[in-house]
């Protein structure tokens, strides 16, 4: 079977049990601080599991997009070593919630793969959760029950609670799990071993494929375990292995999930891969391109769901993630130039049935990744010549640990990479000194972002939670529910819940909004609001003298209103770069605050001036046209997008949906708005530029920030003015002392060359040789151009000449270096080099060409030293 048969076939057979068919949730994660990826098929219903939100269905079966690249057997540095794990996978899963239990979960599964899927029994194994006495857990004996009524007892067996006992994270739901293993090893390797020996022993052959989870407990803050108020199902089964197995092969990349990539890849790169390796340098290559095939995948629909590759935290990850498969291209296919990105349209053709986004945004996709190739290829580049610098000034074989850390850190230069060049040139490499270095960069990251919280205080346990704020900007209001969070970088603070609230929590790149919480004795700031599996949280410093005490809670309606001018204008902007750009214009992500809003959009050119203000006319066009916002709550997606409401990409939508429209622009949107286009007041564009390739960004402002721009905009003029001594015209005025300047540049200049004629015939003398080298070292007054022109004029006097002249701007010192040519070539003078050498004393450094470069710093009092030191080099 094809693995689209496959995947058709799972979800078939669960819509046959009476499950709805979901779509895959994003891979990026929006609406979840505490995970930056989609890492498992439950992700997406986390609120459900937790009881905070009620499921559209009691039955659900998808397909999720997942994405890890740390945890159990999934660390990216092995990921292409084996066949078998991946950082981007598919989780085939169905969903209880509530429903049915360990019986059906347990039998069904059975019945797909036995009897739809016709996997030879006789190869399967099971496991069921032996008991924790820690947790007070018992041995799991309903499973036991039900699976020997399927399968031999001896096929049945114990798992502790490292492999079969599935938790959400230090502290949520969670309970034990039947996995199911199979075992496609040849029959002579199983005469030697048996598979129940092999099971959960990371053998590439014997491999779990599914894992049903019987949510049950919460874990909560203090290690307890508590039961849920229902039971829930979550199952997984790894759509990749299970495709190994119906496709008959030993490994997940001889699967047509990854030979279509495979096959191009070798294609490009003339590469060749082979099912088995007959030696290292085979299986180099072969790992090569299972790294290029598995990384690509993970990239593409990362950044089709909108994350971008960056330099912290999810845009970090996919970078590296890109980075480590460039680096496996350049190292063992030799390629030199960007080709990855070729690779999108073979993972659009293959995958965009079934995920249409990469088939959308595969122009998108393919540019992103194109760009950073291309720029990481130049920081290979350029590592290698830091690393040869680290190399020399290496005393011994061992090379220091910790600059290879700075080379990693710093330069992004893999260290896998520094290793091999190192053994390739018969050097080791201080290991221990980089994992030293390392862990102390993980401890401050993780000692600047640790957070601990205590279980929640239930103090009403109805679940009613309502927001309010659409209609109403405060509300009279009691808690439900409240924490303590200590972080490390906020301090202690507290969340809160409430039975309504006015609030809105950040969202769809609104902020969340600022408030207080009155009662008649106390007044708490809140200071932010966020939503995390369905909970809106408030912000606070500190807790009310009684919480069980009714509050009035109050919206800084100020902030809000600048906000809601921002987010109003947003969507015009939006339609507005649409209708002028073109409609291959999409949000690629924004920020809506009360100061400003910020844009990212999907297009390949820098805006012209005239079409930043044809968008800026637009805009103030639809303020000046006073469209009333038409609200509509409720609406069917389906129904919304049908009637032209914008869905953007990467979002997760329900069944229902909110639409805001304000004359032609309609958007599915969450946010808060003005009630009338002319609440903006005006908007003005105060940047625009490059984010990513094909990706612009726009800032702009709205209503009081307006008003403060344009009124520093006349205070600058009148301060002009003034410096011009008022005059009538205050362009001519500028542009006559433009020219004035201009012709007084060029007589400086004329004196600076008569100043260069005169000293080159009073310098010819003052030169000193040594080892057959003339040189001279001398400070001058003159600029850093002329400077340079003396040199050059000194430089044609002969032949093996070094000269460092220091110059002085403003206080701001300068050394220019020019060495012969024939002495570069003859010698280890290195323009270059030198300049980096001598601007240390004067604490600053620069670069050039070896014959000719320049350094800037900032200590002058340097200079006498630095020009005592060019004999050194001589020596």
């Amino acid at each position: 079977m094809t693995s689209d048969n496959i995947r058709k076939q799972f979800l078939d057979f669960f819509q046959s049990k009476g499950h709805l068919i979901v779509p895959s949730a994003p891979i990026v994660l929006k609406d979840d601080p505490t995970l930056m990826f989609n890492n498992s098929g439950m992700a997406q219903f986390k609120e459900y599991f937790l009881g905070n939100a009620v499921p559209k269905a009691a039955r659900i079966a998808d397909s999720q997009k997942c994405l890890r690249v740390s945890g159990k057997h999934n660390d990216l540095e092995e990921v292409g070593i084996d066949t078998y794990h991946h950082t981007m996978f598919e989780m085939l899963g169905n969903w209880s919630f509530g429903d049915y239990f360990k019986k059906e979960a347990i039998q069904w599964a059975w019945e797909l793969l036995t009897e739809v899927y016709k996997i030879d029994k006789d190869i399967l194994y099971v496991t069921v959760f032996e008991g924790s006495e820690e947790d007070n857990v018992p041995f799991d004996q309903e499973s036991w029950d039900i699976w020997k009524e399927l399968i031999s007892e001896d096929r049945i067996l114990l798992g502790n609670k490292k492999d079969n006992f599935w938790e959400m994270g230090e502290q949520g739901p969670c309970g034990p799990c039947s996995e199911i293993h199979v075992d496609i090893r040849s029959a002579e390797e199983k005469a030697i071993v048996s598979g129940k020996d092999l099971v959960n022993a990371d053998h590439p052959h014997v491999v779990e494929i599914w894992n049903n989870v019987f949510m049950e407990f919460n874990r909560k803050a203090n290690g307890s375990l508590e039961k849920l108020p229902a039971q829930h199902v979550d199952t997984g089964m790894g759509f990749e292995r299970l495709c190994m197995v119906l496709q008959n092969v030993k490994s997940n990349y001889d699967t047509d999930v990854f030979t279509p990539l495979i096959n191009q890849i070798t294609k490009i790169t003339g590469a060749t891969y082979t099912i088995v390796a007959k030696d290292d340098e085979e299986e180099k290559v072969n790992i090569a391109i299972r790294v290029i095939a598995d990384h690509v995948r993970a990239v593409a629909f990362a950044i089709a769901d909108g994350q971008l590759p960056g330099n912290g935290g999810a845009g970090y990850v996919i970078r590296r993630i890109l980075r480590r498969a460039i680096r496996y291209g350049f190292t063992f296919l030799n390629t030199k130039e960007a080709f990855i990105y070729k690779l999108v349209e073979t993972l659009s053709t293959q995958m965009g049935g079934s995920f249409p986004e990469i088939r959308t945004q595969k122009d998108l996709v393919a540019n992103v990744i194109r760009e950073e190739e291309t720029s990481f290829l130049r920081t290979l580049d350029q590592g290698l010549q830091l690393l040869e610098k680290v190399i020399k000034e290496s005393d011994n074989k061992m090379v220091d640990g910790r600059k290879a850390f700075e080379l990693y850190d710093t330069f992004g230069f893999p260290i896998d990479l520094t290793a091999l060049i190192l053994r390739e040139r018969g050097l080791d490499l201080d290991e221990a000194g980089f994992a030293a270095a390392m862990q102390e960069q993980k401890t401050r990251s993780r000692s600047a972002s640790e957070i601990s919280t205590t279980d929640w205080t239930i103090l009403d346990d109805s679940k009613s939670e309502e927001f309010v704020g659409y209609d109403v900007d405060q509300q009279a209001v009691k808690i439900t529910r409240f924490r303590k969070v200590d972080s490390k970088k906020d301090g202690a603070l507290y969340q809160i819940v409430l039975n309504k609230t006015p609030f809105y929590p950040e969202g769809g790149g609104q902020v969340g909004d600022k408030g207080t919480l009155f009662t008649p004795n106390q007044a708490i700031e809140i200071f932010d609001t966020k939503k995390e599996n369905n909970l809106i949280m408030h912000f606070a410093k500190e807790l009310p003298e009684n919480v069980e005490g009714k509050f009035m809670a109050l919206v800084n309606t100020n902030l809000r209103a600048e906000a809601a001018k921002n987010h109003t204008a947003t969507h015009l902007m939006h339609q507005a770069l649409r209708l002028f750009l073109g409609t291959h214009v999409e949000q690629k992500g924004s920020l809506v605050s009360p100061d400003y809003l910020r844009f990212d959009f999907s297009h390949f050119a820098k805006l012209s001036t005239e079409e930043i203000e044809q968008v800026e006319n637009f805009v103030n066009l639809k303020i000046q046209e006073q469209l009333p916002l038409i609200e509509r709550r409720n609406v069917p997606f389906a129904q919304a997008v049908e009637e032209g409401a914008m869905a953007l990409f990467g979002e997760k939508y329900g069944d229902t949906v909110r639409a805001i429209k304000f004359g032609d622009s309609m958007e599915l949107c969450g946010g808060i708005h003005v009630k009338n286009t002319s609440d903006i007041w005006h908007f003005k564009i105060i940047s625009e530029g490059a984010v990513a390739a094909g990706i612009r960004r726009i800032e702009a402002i709205t209503g009081e920030a307006v008003k403060n721009y344009f009124a520093d905009q006349e205070s600058t003029l009148a301060a002009i003015k003034e410096s011009l001594k008022n005059p009538q015209d205050t362009i001519k005025a500028v542009a006559q002392l433009q020219d004035e300047n201009a012709k007084l540049k060029k007589q400086v200049e004329a004196l600076q060359r008569d100043k260069v004629k005169g000293l080159k015939a009073e310098m010819a003398a003052e030169f000193q040789e040594k080892n057959g080298i003339r040189y001279l070292a001398k400070e001058v007054d003159l600029d850093a151009s002329a400077a340079k022109d003396l040199a050059y004029e000194l430089g044609n006097l002969g032949t093996n000449i070094f000269i460092v002249f220091a110059t002085q701007d403003q206080g701001k010192p300068m050394l220019t270096c020019y060495v012969s040519k024939e002495l570069v070539a003859s010698s280890d003078i290195n323009a270059g080099k030198v300049v980096r050498e001598l601007g240390k004393f004067i604490q600053g450094g620069g670069g050039g060409q070896p014959f000719f470069a320049t350094a800037g710093g900032k200590n002058p009092a340097g200079i006498a030293e630095a020009l005592s030191n060019v004999a050194n080099f001589i020596a």
